[in-house]
């Protein structure tokens, strides 16, 4: 009770130190200042005034059937029709309204003037000659009323022609038409140190060690400048981060805006784009008019490949290109005429193949900081920080997880933990524990199972012998990756699945590629040696060993017939090239030679299972009855694998701690 007491007098306190808050809050400019909108509202409630309420005051308005009763009464000493609108009325029986007195008893509105006299003459007949009324005219007119009347409807409109102005000039919230008159404006956000704190920093970037130190360069350089320059030494105008997609990129970038205390201006190459013509030069000159006044500072354009496509490609041959126009002023503002100090330009993107020439050289983007897929240890290090915002079980390890996601990037990782995060809550449990993290894996990778769909006893049954197939073949081939998980229960678009555990190399040999083409077919040749025929089941594994012969061809040289030649364009020149790079003779060449590896890979495959044929057997009859196998039922099956796979350098200065065996633990990658 205590307590509750002590947090109730502190609210009470809290409230009595508030201000008021006011009874329009959109009203009120965030600035302190005053608001315009309230004039807009003060002309239209005056205009609703004088339209709709009488200014001039002065007697009661009656009809005129009293008038004309009183009249046949003889009550009425005179009348006066004013401005031929209204007539009012003096009585006899006020003394008031008699000569030299100007104040009616009371007044209403006529119609006609020539009908209203007719009236009273034909009333007048019937009265004796000395009952007759006076009935005069005047022309008044209330100059304050008609000068209001004329000029408030322009203020009204010059009012409202200005509050319309201030939001398409991007004034007062956006729209439609925001930023129309400013469409030449940068778009960029500024991230000021001592205004705008951005808390993320380097320790919130995991992995990316060799990214980070050229980085960390950068900001040194800008923190501390008479180190570098006290040597004779110059930092590059620009970094360029280059990698696939989630693989931390931005997030370097909204590292080094917290880690820098200068101005950081942040955009997207998209926003230099718009239809209208010159807009996106305009918006580069604004962006370093901007930046320079803000010296020293980074400029961070994030998907430069939006204006940094290289020139002279556009397959809109002849029209009038709007992005090389932006491109030419964003080079010459790098390096053009005028050096430029103090202001370093960040550019990131995942197609670096295809920027302009131009863009890349020295004194521009000179410097290509790469940042590649994390491997192990640095799968761990973003488990670390991905899982410090969720209640883990005790049993979870990033170290674990870490080899449960070969070939994850970080934007991946944060999906599967906070994938698992709400798989444990549809579960109601109060912590995620590991099985949560697997299922997120297989949930992520293969997509969400679908028990419900309707399969036939036969589809199903071919099903379970198309992954024996590939089962066998990944746990007996030397080169094979290790299969760790089989499933017949649809997921996704696929009706089974196959969880490898891929051995993360740099450079692969030729019959590493053949044992990996000969275990993907063996969906389609354990159907062959089975059913005694083939189904569409193997579409995917097709057009998979399909593009891996092709590439053995083409690409790696590993073709005796055509010999070491690579028909890969690394630098994307030959995108919109008419002509291939060889003649007929040899394109009719590469089909028989792709042709022929997958056939090798193919009798490989036949030969393997053939022999093992009980062994595959007995693991499809396994898989219809449980679904579901694992690692460790291979390897009661066929026995332990003859192959391990081989061991990685471990980095200097990293402890690591012993991987439990993986037979229990699935893993999820596609066929």
């Amino acid at each position: 009770m205590a307590q509750q007491e002590s947090n109730t007098n502190q609210s009470t306190n809290q409230n009595k130190q508030q201000p008021k808050k006011p009874p329009f809050p959109n009203m009120n400019n965030p600035k302190g200042g005053f608001n315009i909108s309230w004039i807009y509202i003060a002309l239209f409630i005056a205009f609703i005034v004088i339209n709709f309420m009488d200014l001039d005051g002065g007697p009661k308005e009656v009809n005129d059937s009293h008038f004309f009763a009183q009249l046949q009464s003889n009550e009425i000493e005179r009348v006066v029709i004013v401005n031929k609108e209204y007539v009012e009325v003096y009585l006899k029986s006020n003394p008031s309204s008699g000569p030299g007195f100007g104040t009616p008893d009371y007044k209403f509105s006529i119609a006609s003037i020539d009908f209203f006299l007719e009236r009273v003459h034909a009333i007048e007949e019937g009265l004796a000659p000395g009952q007759k009324i006076s009935v005069s005219s005047e022309t008044r007119h209330n100059y304050m009323r008609e000068i209001i009347g004329w000029i408030l409807p322009f203020l009204l409109i010059i009012g409202i022609w200005m509050f319309f102005m201030k939001r398409m000039s991007g004034g007062s919230g956006g729209g439609p038409g925001a930023h129309i008159f400013n469409i030449g404006k940068s778009r960029a956000k500024v991230f000021n140190s001592a205004e705008d704190k951005v808390k993320t920093n380097f320790n919130d970037v995991a992995g990316l060690e060799e990214a980070k130190v050229e980085i960390r360069e950068i900001v040194d350089f800008l923190k501390n400048p008479k180190k570098y320059t006290e040597l004779g030494g110059k930092i590059p105008k620009g970094a360029l981060l280059v990698g696939p997609p989630g693989t931390g990129k931005t997030l370097l970038a909204k590292a080094v805006a917290g880690e820098a205390g200068v101005p950081f201006f942040s955009m997207s190459g998209s926003d230099f784009v718009e239809m209208f013509v010159g807009v996106g030069a305009a918006r580069v000159r604004d962006l370093f008019k901007e930046a320079k006044a803000k010296a020293p500072c980074i400029v961070f354009i994030d998907e430069i490949d939006a204006i940094g496509r290289a020139r002279g490609r556009n397959p809109n041959m002849g029209a009038n290109d709007e992005r090389e126009n932006t491109l030419n002023q964003l080079l010459t503002e790098m390096d053009g005429f005028e050096t430029d100090k103090g202001v370093i330009i960040l550019g990131a993107t995942n197609r670096a193949d295809i920027l302009d020439k131009a863009l890349m050289r020295a004194g521009r983007f000179d410097r290509q900081i790469h940042v590649e897929l994390p491997d192990l240890h640095e799968r761990e290090a973003i488990f670390n920080v991905h899982l410090k915002p969720i209640k883990v079980a005790s049993e979870v390890e990033s170290e674990f997880l870490a080899k449960q996601t070969p070939g994850f990037s970080g934007a991946d990782i944060a999906n599967v933990c906070n994938e698992a995060a709400l798989i444990a809550a549809r579960n109601d449990k109060k912590q995620v524990e590991k099985q949560d993290f697997l299922d997120a894996v297989d949930r992520i990778v293969g997509g969400l199972e679908k028990r419900n769909k309707i399969i036939t006893v036969d589809e199903k049954k071919t099903i379970a012998y198309h992954e024996a197939g590939h089962a066998t073949l990944s746990w007996l081939l030397e080169h094979a990756h290790p299969l760790i998980k089989v499933t017949i229960i649809p997921r996704g678009k696929a009706l089974g699945a196959a969880w490898y555990l891929p051995e993360e190399r740099q450079i692969t040999t030729k019959e590493q590629i053949i044992d990996e083409i000969c275990a993907t077919l063996g969906g389609r040749v354990s159907e062959e040696l089975t059913f005694g025929k083939i189904s569409t089941g193997a579409l995917n594994d097709l057009e998979k060993v399909t593009r891996q012969a092709y590439a053995m061809v083409t690409y790696f040289g590993m073709s005796d017939k055509v010999g070491n030649l690579s028909f890969y364009d690394s630098t994307g020149q030959s995108e919109y090239a008419f002509n291939k790079p060889y003649s007929e003779e040899t394109s009719q060449l590469i089909d028989a030679e792709a042709k022929a590896i997958i056939d090798l890979a193919y009798k490989k495959a036949v030969k393997i299972l053939k022999e093992n044929q009980d062994g595959l057997t007995e693991l499809a009859e396994l898989l219809l009855d449980k679904e579901v196998i694992f690692s460790e039922d291979l390897e009661r099956v066929f026995g332990k694998r003859k192959y391990t796979a081989p061991v990685h350098d471990k980095p200097k200065k990293k402890k690591t701690k012993k991987v439990k065996p993986e037979t229990e633990t699935p893993n999820e990658n596609n066929k």
